[in-house]
């Protein structure tokens, strides 16, 4: 008899070759039906292969995040063996689970489309009627290799002649006919798999990423635990593809990106109003908060990123230029007697440890907080680049606090206090916490450590914040904040940031005078609430879908006059809702007022005040907003009054 130990702390007793599967019957035919697999002793294994001895075992099901994995596993199997079952010229190479779905590699001659998909999605639900067992078997290496060339699955072969080390077992799971080399786990059987797949693309990938290597074709796939999760999955694309900021940028006219500035925005009047009221508005916020702002050269000698330890980590990504010294005053030198390199700031640390360094600091004047909105540039792969997203041109709303020891938890808890003051004015208030704790690889000593991660975790529950622990995804230098945002349609972000450095202020030899007049290091907190303003707006773009709350919107109101005897009070009601501090524009063209109302609502204005004869006469406006049909008939005293204070930023109306 073996013994399994469950979950719930229950033991109990089972003929040798017992399964997951038996003990899933065990407890009760509708766990059995639900398993997919099990962990035993915290591998996840096959519901149908035997124990091999005592164990602790957790059945998996379609709720698990393990069973969602083994689905989509599973789907790229099937998907697999649907390909080859109707284009037999084909060949599979690697199939792996990837976010949201999976993808599998082939091999053909003649190119897929995107209207294969329906038949292959038909053959594909045809396999899992079929309900093959799904079973595992253990074959020798030459074995393998023998049978997958008898087969023409050179591809497989290739596989396991460079990975597998000779003389050890490879397994192969079969389903009906078909079987493909894998590590597993699967499902017990095709029939387990949900119908709750759909192909989404095809794209060119080359064999293991070489480009000296034949082109494959790559069939991407979404698979999920039920149909319902499935269509929630497709409408958060399809809203993604709307709300993308890219397309959006172009269509309300804020930025545009071309190639002969990679990875650099150019942003258009628009765009740059929404930068403008967020730069104010997060000035404001950091000065209230008791932060000084500087500025900072962007071109630096190449010492200062030795010292600070960046030069050998982050070389590859730093834009790089030869700075040449002249050996004589002559105006034109053709050779330098010295060249020294200069590199573009890709982070703003070391330059602000200078102007702490600058001056004699005592224990009375920490903590500093010193502020930039500072330019930084990395030299990012083409490929990576992505729109607002990863660009190679940024700024950052980067801060640093210089403090002691003791006042890293008070510190910590303000910047707290302020991120998510911020946060919720932009109404991105489903935020998740981690605490990053000390990896295996660290500088400075455990009693730092224990200290710092202490005084961290103290802030967040000091704050209400409940927050998970991420053991040993720390920085270096110490224990790091992370921020997951969600935004409207359920994706997550992370943007601002919070890290706790001991090495910085030792590289760059920064002290001050302690109360016991002896030199100590100051504690470097490094943070940002936005993280970059390009990445921030991007995720705000697709957030809003481009209807910005109207103290953010480039153009708040705009005054469309419905006949040109109208057109004077349309300027004069224009005027006096800018000096209320409106941002206002009017339309005066020669259009039926319908049109004008449809052109601005596509550009998302949020009030459009229209007005006429009758409105010019009575000095009113009537007000429709962005979204509504309904009118709103008001004076144009009150408009000014109201419309004036209802787009002031959050945080001037809490004033």
């Amino acid at each position: 008899m073996i013994k399994v130990s469950l979950p719930d702390g229950s033991v109990r007793e089972y003929e040798e070759g017992a399964s997951p599967f038996d003990v899933a019957k065990s407890i009760s035919n509708s766990l059995a039906k639900k398993a997919l697999a099990a962990r035993v002793d915290g591998e996840l294994r096959d519901l149908m292969r035997p124990l091999e001895g005592d164990a602790k075992i957790e059945i998996v099901t379609a709720n698990d995040s393990d069973g969602l994995e083994l689905i989509r596993h599973d789907a790229a199997h099937v998907l697999a063996q649907a390909v080859q079952e109707l284009y037999p010229d084909t060949q599979v190479t690697i199939g792996p689970v990837i976010d949201d779905g999976f993808y599998y590699d082939f091999a053909r001659e003649e190119p897929f489309s995107t209207e294969d998909f329906e038949k292959i999605e038909k053959k594909m639900s045809q396999i899992i009627d079929a309900d093959y067992p799904i079973v595992r078997e253990v074959w020798d290496k030459d074995e393998a290799i023998a049978t997958f060339k008898k087969i023409g699955e050179d591809y497989k072969a290739q596989i396991i002649d460079d990975i597998i080390p000779p003389g050890e077992a490879i397994t192969v799971y079969k389903q009906g006919d078909w079987f493909d080399l894998c590590r597993g786990p699967h499902l017990p059987s095709t029939g387990k798999l949900p119908k709750a797949f759909k192909l989404m693309k095809l794209a060119g990938a080359y064999w293991r990423g070489d480009s000296n290597n034949e082109m494959l074709q790559r069939m991407y796939g979404t698979a999920w635990a039920n149909e319902k999760d499935l269509k929630a999955h497709l409408h958060r694309l399809e809203e993604a593809e709307k709300r993308d900021h890219r397309k959006l940028g172009q269509k309300l006219d804020l930025f545009h990106l071309q190639p002969e500035a990679q990875g650099s925005v150019f942003w258009h009047p628009k765009g740059f109003m929404i930068w403008r009221q967020l730069e104010a508005y997060i000035r404001r916020a950091q000065d209230e908060d008791g932060y000084v702002e500087v500025k900072t050269p962007q071109l630096l000698d190449s010492v200062f990123w030795e010292k600070s330890g960046h030069w050998d980590k982050f070389r590859e990504n730093m834009f790089v230029v030869p700075d040449f010294i002249p050996n004589t005053d002559e105006a034109e030198v053709k050779i330098p007697a010295e060249t020294s390199l200069m590199a573009l700031k890709p982070m703003n640390c070391p330059a602000h440890v200078q102007i702490f360094k600058n001056a004699q600091r005592s224990y009375r004047d920490l903590p500093i907080r010193m502020a930039e909105f500072g330019c930084c540039h990395r030299n990012e792969a083409h490929g990576a680049l992505h729109g607002l997203m990863r660009v190679r041109q940024m700024t950052q709303d980067d801060a640093h606090i210089f403090c002691r020891e003791d006042q890293i938890g008070e510190e910590t808890l303000r910047f707290l206090n302020l991120f998510s003051r911020v946060y919720n004015d932009f109404g991105l208030t489903e935020i998740s916490y981690k605490l990053a704790t000390r990896p295996d690889v660290r500088g400075g000593t455990d009693e730092n450590w224990d200290r710092a991660e202490k005084a961290l975790a103290e802030a967040l529950t000091e704050a209400g914040l409940e927050f998970e622990i991420a053991e040993g995804e720390g920085a270096f230098y110490g224990p790091k904040l992370e921020f997951h945002l969600t935004d409207a349609i359920g994706r997550t972000w992370q943007c601002g940031t919070f890290q706790l450095d001991y090495v910085l202020p030792e590289r760059l030899d920064a002290e001050y005078t302690g109360s016991d007049g002896a030199k100590h290091r100051p504690v470097m907190l490094h943070r940002a609430v936005f993280g970059t303003f390009e990445r921030f707006m991007g995720i705000l773009i697709e957030n809003y879908a481009g209807s910005f709350p109207i103290w953010l919107s480039p153009v708040q109101v705009v005054v469309a006059a419905i006949t040109d005897a109208a057109n004077d009070y349309a300027e004069e009601a224009a005027a006096a809702l800018r000096k209320a501090g409106l941002r206002v524009e009017t339309d005066l063209r020669n259009e039926k007022i319908n049109y004008k109302v449809r052109e601005h609502s596509v550009q998302k204005v949020p009030i459009i005040a229209v007005v006429g004869g009758r409105e010019a006469e009575e000095r009113t406006l009537a007000l429709r907003r962005l979204g509504s049909n309904a009118q709103q008939m008001i004076s144009l005293d009150d408009a000014c009054a109201e419309l004036g204070q209802e787009a002031l930023a959050p945080d001037l109306k809490r004033d």
